[in-house]
């Protein structure tokens, strides 16, 4: 049974969502600020986080932010819940590791859809191949690690799984919409912004070795020994 943390201060509609969450098989905990929700994830690190971007206490960003650079609780994956539904709210939200993004209000529906959909690319993939070496760049696809110039680079699952989607098609050009299916598994409609963000994210992660991958404008990315 997969364990959500819903960090959300509206009460009712955090009860609604573990509610939802819970008919649907899954195992909800609550946290109604920002600290009390770092501590619960910190204390007993759940398989998926729906986190409210504005919170008493300490805002979700700033959660998001001291999650993504702790090695134990990097790889959670998180869903951003927020009101604010402007484009540089969202490029924030991805900017600082969320995994997807929703505005409310949001169907119920749509919520557990988008919940699957994160888990399902978050869970280990069986690979054939345990490693491939481009460059300065070694992946390990069985251990899901990454390493520069000999120095692991922690990355998010989203962002392991796009630079491996890159490094199996070597000097292939995936365009925006492909790496939505491959990556995210279903697409965010007018929203390649998205796969930019992350790339540039990316690229920032890995340095020197960040300029194998190329945009090819108006279309996608590549990535080229």
């Amino acid at each position: 049974m997969k364990t959500i943390l819903v960090i959300e201060d509206e009460k009712d509609l955090a009860e609604l969502i573990a509610f939802n969450l819970e008919n649907e098989g899954y195992r909800p905990l609550i946290a109604l600020d920002g600290i009390s929700g770092l501590e619960a994830v910190r204390s007993n690190p759940p398989d998926l986080i729906l986190l409210d971007l504005m919170l008493p206490g300490l805002l979700g960003t700033e959660i998001c932010k001291l999650l993504k650079k702790n090695e134990k609780t990097a790889a959670i994956p998180i869903i951003m819940l927020t009101a604010k539904g402007e484009e540089i709210d969202r490029v924030v939200g991805f900017e600082v590791g969320a995994d997807d993004y929703m505005v409310k209000p949001f169907s119920t529906r749509e919520l557990l859809l988008r919940v699957k959909a994160v888990l399902r690319r978050t869970m280990p993939e069986k690979t054939a191949e345990k490693r491939i070496t481009i460059g300065l760049v070694t992946i390990d696809t069985e251990r899901h690690l990454v390493n520069v110039a000999g120095e692991e680079i922690i990355l998010t699952t989203t962002e392991f799984k796009l630079l491996l989607n890159l490094a199996e098609r070597l000097g292939r050009v995936q365009s925006r919409d492909i790496l939505l299916q491959n990556v995210w598994g279903y697409n965010y409609v007018g929203d390649s912004r998205t796969v930019d963000t992350h790339v540039t994210r990316l690229r920032t992660k890995l340095g020197e070795a960040g300029e194998m991958i190329k945009t090819v404008r108006g279309f996608g990315y590549k990535m080229e020994e």
